[in-house]
């Protein structure tokens, strides 16, 4: 690897619009980016569209060629503070680009931050999204900006990229790589051309001899051996959602914070790893300690108020607690064993004592007849059938070994006496 070491995708970025490979319907001449550098005409955009196809570099070579400041900010470790400070500073310069990477990841306050700045022209925004525009970012901001989709890469293109990079580098250039089969590489990188670039970096400075031959077994050999990715759409997001979750399980709250840095390390959006705390706050906890799931949807509507940074706190709270909870997956067994009854069994008729009766003719077909009301018995319960006839007495949910569950049990027991087995 070359000295003080920048990343490949980094050393051969493309620094105008010419050296762009990909996005031909945006950036060939005549063609609507081409057009604004040609006039030098400012304009705010949103860039939606993969990772890896050029929203950054395509807002890098907007400000080089217009001869603007350039601000970048991330919307995953970025607040309204920071927004405030670049607004400030283009107003003392009197005008600038901010780039804001992953900008559906900023909840509504902080995009409503940018609102005057851009309505005034204080500030040029680019914005890049993985994510639909129209239901991630608010519509007064997009009303204020022209939205362009910007296409997955080719193969041909990917390949155009390498070969363009080898002749760029010198690093690179010096060592005479030859690629024979583009297959692995190709699957590793999904599309992403800085993953491309940085993957055939790695491989380049792995292989020994004067003459590097690439093929997709050396390829692969090299990824498992020195390759540690979180890939928010690949293999390693499911490896790392699934060692969350079981460290969560398995009452683990120091590996369990230590998978979700991981996970906010790599981008991860927040409101997935909050649903998946709602989830698990139900299947795994459940009655064991109901207030899992109040703190567990608490913590999806503060992810989705506050975002990133800050939000990771909040998330780390609630991983930690739920971690710590005792564990039960009565609740989430039940609806199996229900769901399992009714696929067995079918649509059973429902006793007519708790059928609903809003007509006199269903009255006189005797739906509801005999039911008795709980609450005007001892205790607020009555022995009553509630089940169809053919399922009577089938017990379908187990409390589980826990002393909120034990409670439930004993209460149970008392209600049923032998008809459950509690």
């Amino acid at each position: 690897m070359p000295d003080n070491h920048i990343p490949l995708a980094e050393r051969v970025r493309p620094q105008v619009i010419e050296d762009f490979i990909g996005q031909e319907h945006l950036v060939a001449p005549g063609k609507v980016l081409e057009q604004m550098i040609r006039t030098a005409t400012a304009r705010s955009i949103i860039f939606w569209g993969p990772p890896g196809v050029g929203k950054t570099t395509l807002a890098q070579i907007i400000a080089r060629s217009l001869n603007m400041l350039f601000f970048t900010l991330s919307a995953i470790d970025s607040g309204v503070k920071d927004v405030r400070n670049v607004i400030e500073l283009a107003r003392k310069s009197g005008h600038a680009l901010l780039f804001i990477d992953e900008i559906h990841r900023f909840n509504k306050a902080q995009q409503d931050s940018l609102l005057g700045a851009v309505e005034k022209g204080t500030i040029t925004l680019i914005g890049a999204t993985t994510e639909n525009p129209s239901f991630e970012v608010i519509s007064a901001l997009l009303s204020r900006c022209q939205t362009y989709v910007l296409q997955p890469l080719t193969e041909a293109h990917m390949m155009a990229l390498v070969n363009q990079a080898i002749h760029k580098d010198k690093w690179l250039h010096d060592q005479n790589i030859n690629i024979q089969e583009w297959e692995s590489l190709m699957q590793l990188s999904g599309g992403d051309a800085r993953k491309l670039l940085n993957l055939v970096e790695l491989v380049a400075g792995s292989i020994e001899g004067a003459e590097k031959t690439v093929n997709n077994s050396i390829v692969q050999d090299i990824v498992q051996n020195k390759m540690a990715l979180y890939d928010k759409t690949g293999e390693q997001h499911y490896d790392i959602i699934s060692a969350f979750i079981k460290s969560i399980r398995g009452s683990d709250p120091n590996a369990a914070v230590y998978y979700l840095a991981r996970m906010i390390a790599g981008g991860e959006d927040p409101k997935f790893i909050a649903r998946r705390l709602i989830i698990l706050a139900s299947e795994d906890i459940g009655n064991a300690n109901p207030n899992a799931l109040l703190l567990a949807t608490g913590c999806f509507q503060a992810v989705e108020m506050i975002g990133y940074p800050e939000c990771r706190i909040i998330l780390s709270q609630a991983v930690t607690y739920l971690a710590s909870s005792p564990k039960s997956n009565a609740a989430y067994m039940a609806i199996n064993n229900a769901q399992d009854l009714v696929a067995k069994t079918g649509d059973l008729p429902v006793p007519l004592p708790i059928r609903n009766a809003p007509t006199g003719l269903m009255k006189k077909m005797d739906y509801g007849k005999g039911y008795q009301y709980a609450h005007d018995f001892p205790g607020n319960f009555i022995d009553q059938e509630f089940m169809p006839e053919k399922v009577s007495g089938s017990k379908l949910y187990e409390p589980g070994n826990n002393a909120a569950e034990a409670r439930i049990r004993e209460y149970l027991r008392n209600c049923w006496k032998d008809k459950y087995g509690y």
